[in-house]
């Protein structure tokens, strides 16, 4: 357990705790509360996370103690001289660092802990991905651009008041609830974006616009195979589509295969994609594999091939469409000048990964940047003032563009906004409709009302409890095939294909999240892989196919695709459901048409039957 800076001689009149060289203390703000502690100020040694309770009243008038706060410039070897200079003259009973307990661990050359299975089951660990996968992110491009090691600014405070026998405050917020509090600030098409970025550099309208084609075609193509019909969409129509679909898959993934050598991913992307569908409407339009497809395809395969193909068409054909739009006006470009790339080292004014990472952020989302970047500010001010109205003598190192800011508020904490509303998690705004909660409850809700009314028309349970199996066995069978092919063990795909009917019917679930937790049974995965898979990803001296083969050697990106396989399996069992065989078992009362009259009358019955319950009697 490190040290705990404890009261100075000259203002307890006792014996002063002075710590070993070597030690180093981790502050958070002490309980005002605490009449011992008002006799004797100290400060108390943090937990794990940089996001303890600022509890002290950082409005008051300040105490016999000092804050002297110093601004690192870019990283370099004036900027840490300053560092060293500033402390060995002011000599202060704390060290404070711009750093929480994960970057200093990180910073240390400490490996993160191994994840919990039950953390992901629950999804802690998503805000702590993301964290260490942004400040990875920003590490490499400083390293690639500047040739410098972020954070070196702060480690030479650290070992200058280590060498001292000072003790170190961690004084900023946990990365993790910096990440959570921007997340939550976000709308659906900067969070694409800025995932899209992270993952492969794509920050490209086009690829956006793209993507939500995709999005939408996957969502269309069912619906036109469950209604195809009354809007003039023929069985000879779809067999045409089928075609098209399997001669411009071939096509898009030779343009891939060569394209892929010599050409970056983003105009590769686009032009096998373009190629896919252009091929494919030509061949769609001549029917040139009709007589095969006819021979060798059931009609049920060539009904769920055709129709999705349509949808996919058509909605990566809009896609390509708003993608060119966007690029003409600029609709999804930055709207402010920002980030690594725009820097220069003479502009280099703080080295801080996370300020850095902010950045990166305001590229994506201007005004959640901002608004966390002021947080920051607050966050360490409010630290900051409660050691110092303790009664501690503090020298502050932070990056010089926080340094007005925090000087700010130490010269007037009462303009410090409430220390409550700088820590914790943050909801979406309240004024954001909740379309994701909306759409899993209503599902939910269709796929009971779908058993519960077709039991009160009087529907016999043998059809009921087929169209309940069938529902369990597609869901299990893709759910699990998925997995397995994704490189799940056994065991893993099996549990995904036990409970993927179940997480089917509330989204707020996912099988693979099941999956992914007996997976960590036995695979040992550290957020540390994110750094390996970033220099897999900004490796380009290997093809593509290469890379993909050593990213599924690290344990993590192997977990990440074995969950997202799972899932993606699950979804497209549940269309093929709703799309094919919902239609098939509608035959045997019917039709489509029927079964929804017979729904009809479920509802009738049920309310007749609430009404005499409840009212009549």
């Amino acid at each position: 357990m490190p040290d705990t800076p404890e009261e100075p001689d000259d203002r307890s009149g006792g014996s002063s705790g002075t710590p070993s060289p070597s030690s180093t203390s981790s502050v958070r703000e002490p309980d005002v509360g605490d009449d011992a502690d008002a006799d004797h100020p100290h400060a108390s040694t943090s937990n794990a996370d940089g996001d303890g309770d600022i509890d002290g009243d950082s409005g008051s008038i300040a105490g016999s103690g000092s804050v002297t706060v110093v601004g690192t410039a870019h990283v370099s070897s004036e900027s840490v001289t300053e560092v060293e200079e500033t402390i060995e003259r002011e000599r202060p009973d704390v060290v404070a660092v711009e750093l929480d307990e994960g970057r200093y661990r990180q910073l240390q050359g400490e490996t993160p802990d191994d994840l919990d299975a039950s953390d992901l089951l629950k999804g802690n660990t998503v805000f702590q991905f993301l964290a260490y996968w942004m400040l990875s992110y920003v590490q490499t491009q400083l390293g690639e651009r500047f040739d410098i090691e972020p954070g070196a600014d702060m480690m030479a405070a650290v070992e200058t008041a280590q060498s001292l026998g000072i003790d170190v405050a961690l004084v900023d917020r946990d990365i993790q609830t910096t990440m959570q509090r921007f997340w939550a600030r976000m709308t659906i098409t900067e969070k694409l974006r800025m995932v899209g970025g992270l993952a492969f550099g794509v920050t490209d309208s086009r690829i956006v616009g793209l993507l939500v084609g995709l999005i939408a075609g996957l969502l269309v193509g069912p619906a036109i195979g469950l209604f195809g019909g009354a809007i003039g969409v023929t069985d000879a129509m779809l067999l045409r589509t089928a075609g098209g679909v399997i001669v411009g898959g071939i096509a898009a993934y030779l343009v891939t295969t060569i394209g892929s050598r010599s050409l970056d991913p983003e105009t590769w992307m686009i032009t096998a994609l373009a190629t896919g569908l252009s091929v494919a409407g030509i061949a769609a339009l001549t029917g040139v594999l009709d007589g095969v497809l006819t021979a060798w395809l059931s009609p049920f395969a060539i009904r769920a091939l055709g129709s999705l193909g349509l949808g996919l068409f058509g909605g990566l054909t809009l896609g390509l469409f708003v993608a060119g739009v966007l690029s003409l006006f600029g609709g999804l470009e930055p709207t402010e000048e920002g980030g690594i790339e725009e820097l220069e080292l003479s502009e280099l004014t703080d080295a801080d990964a996370v300020t850095m990472m902010m950045e990166e952020f305001r590229q994506f989302s201007p005004g959640g940047a901002e608004a966390l970047i002021d947080e920051r500010d607050a966050y360490i001010a409010h630290r900051l003032v409660v050691l110092r109205d303790r009664g501690f003598d503090v020298v502050a190192v932070v990056g010089a563009g926080h340094r007005q800011g925090i000087e700010s508020y130490l010269a007037n904490p009462a303009t410090l906004p409430p220390a409550e509303t700088l820590v914790g998690t943050e909801r979406t705004s309240a004024r954001r409709i909740p379309w994701g909660t909306i759409l899993g409850y209503g599902i939910t809700i269709a796929f009971v009302a779908f058993f519960v009314l077709l039991a009160m028309a009087g529907v016999s349970n043998g059809f009921l409890f087929r169209v309940f199996a069938a529902w369990f066995a597609i869901n299990a069978v893709f759910a699990f095939a998925f997995a397995k092919l994704a490189g799940a063990r056994w065991t893993s795909a099996g549990v995904g294909g036990a409970v993927a009917w179940m997480t089917s019917i509330n989204p707020m679930l996912a099988p693979g999240w099941f999956v992914g937790w007996v997976e960590l049974r036995t695979l040992s995965v550290n957020v540390s892989d994110i750094a390996t898979l970033n220099e897999l990803l900004s490796d380009e001296t290997k093809p593509v196919s290469q890379i993909l083969s050593e990213m599924f050697d690290v344990p993590l990106f192997r977990l990440i695709m074995v969950v997202a396989m799972t899932n993606i399996g699950s979804i497209v069992a549940s269309f093929l459901f709703a799309t094919y065989l919902v239609p098939l078992f509608s035959a045997e009362l019917g039709g489509v048409a029927d079964v929804s009259q017979l729904m009809v009358d479920g509802a009738r019955r049920s309310a007749r039957t609430i009404w005499e319950v409840f009212v009549t009697r």
